[in-house]
């Protein structure tokens, strides 16, 4: 892989340690690379991301959520270093990326390119790493969503709202909410319905060309659209929201020796069988 010559480090110093390992890497980063940026601000600075090799987010995975965008528009790969909890996308630890900065610099690591989706109401359009999920804007209250496609009508939804997840998000909220595992760089987005209200419901997963529409059939609901947990879009009652896989990817950073099932199998203590294996 190519050696890092500019890195920018977004810091979440409300996470336990993170200021510390920061001051640690910035002052090793500036022994090796032509140019260093830090900031801790959110929303992204202007510019800070600008002509950059690299971004080093040290925090949790919202952190790294909470810059994915920035950074897949500028085609910026992304280093994720844990100070929270999970850290599926964040996925070097304190003590590895301590041990392993001066090698993932110099050009030893590999990555994995993220499919993410788009999200468009009347008048706006946002994108996610993780999941859009869709659903009443005010009591929580059951909504009944229709999904169409290029060809029409798939099925409608009674339910307390719909999450569409890229492989990337398909180990948050959809998992929890009973949908599939999926390889990190698939190009699929899933479907999954929030406690819908029959048996027969199940997630679906759709390829990269796919446009799905959903709108509210009762029209007397308003709906709420969030990206990644954060960003929301309004929906006016009998508007329309249309998801699809974004033309952006955003590129992860990790480990030379890097295994997406083995951070499943070891973050979510997974396993078929009672025995234990080496």
């Amino acid at each position: 892989m190519h050696s890092l010559d500019s890195i920018a480090f977004f810091i979440n110093e409300t996470k336990a340690g993170a200021p510390e390992l920061a001051d640690f890497l910035v002052d090793l980063a500036r022994g090796l690379c032509r140019e260093v940026r830090v900031s801790s601000k959110y929303p992204v600075e202007a510019g800070l991301l600008d002509g950059i090799s690299a971004c080093c987010v040290i925090g949790g995975d919202g952190t790294l959520l909470s810059i994915a965008k920035e950074c897949s528009e500028r085609k910026v790969p992304v280093i994720g270093i844990n100070r929270g909890s999970l850290g599926f996308l964040t996925t070097f630890s304190s003590s590895e990326a301590s041990a392993q900065f001066s090698k993932v610099v110099g050009g030893e690591y590999c990555v994995s390119r993220r499919t993410m989706l788009q999200a468009s109401t009347r008048d706006r359009q946002a994108l996610a790493l993780n999941d859009v999920v869709i659903k009443e804007i005010h009591s929580g209250e059951m909504v009944n969503l229709e999904v169409c496609n290029e060809d029409g009508r798939i099925t409608d939804f009674l339910c307390d709202g719909i999450i569409f997840s890229t492989p990337t998000g398909s180990t948050a909220y959809n998992l929890s909410a009973g949908g599939p595992l999926i390889q990190p760089e698939a190009k699929v987005m899933a479907l999954t319905p929030i406690c819908p209200h029959t048996l027969s419901n199940r997630s679906i997963i759709f390829d990269a060309g796919t446009r799905l529409r959903v709108k509210d059939v009762s029209k007397s609901k308003t709906l709420q659209v969030l990206l990644d947990g954060r960003e929301n879009l309004s929906v006016d009652s009998g508007g329309e929201i249309l998801i699809q896989l974004a033309p952006n990817r955003l590129t992860l950073i990790h480990q030379s020796n890097f295994k997406h099932f083995d951070v499943v199998r070891k973050k979510l203590k997974w396993s078929g069988s009672h025995k234990n294996r080496d």
